[in-house]
């Protein structure tokens, strides 16, 4: 900055805020392409081909551990389900078990007490026979 230069004139000189583009001011990116080297595209393509080379193979077994990983994963889950419907097999006929106990038992508890009420009842037949009749007159 001169001595005659203000601060904002030194500012906007060096881009700095303030300052204005013009038609004569170049764009951030001009040139960019002109500064690349040139590129051997037969250069780009071995390197691409010797890239996947490394990683395809490894990339293949992946995909192959994990389609056998997904195949047993099917086989877990049917056989998982098959074993469920075997578990709730199992758990109808014990139910079905358990419900013929009961029926056998009630059925058991009833004859029981039809028995008692019918000896009650021949007790009871007896003893009014027993008991002493008035002899009728004749």
């Amino acid at each position: 900055m001169s001595g005659t230069e203000r601060p904002e004139e030194a500012a906007a000189a060096a881009g700095g805020p303030g300052r204005s583009l013009g038609p004569s001011d170049a764009s951030p990116d001009e040139g960019v392409v002109e500064d690349l080297p040139l590129i051997d595209e037969k250069a780009v393509e071995q390197l691409t081909e010797g890239l996947i080379s490394h990683y395809l193979p490894d990339l293949q077994r992946s995909k192959s551990a994990l389609q056998e990983l997904t195949q047993n994963q099917v086989v877990l889950l049917e056989t998982l389900e098959q074993e469920i419907s075997k578990f709730k097999e199992c758990n109808s006929i014990i139910e079905i078990n358990a419900l013929k106990r009961a029926l056998k038992l009630q059925q058991k508890r009833q004859k029981e007490e039809l028995e008692r009420e019918q000896q009650r009842e021949k007790e009871l037949e007896r003893e009014k026979q027993l008991t002493a009749k008035p002899a009728k007159r004749t």
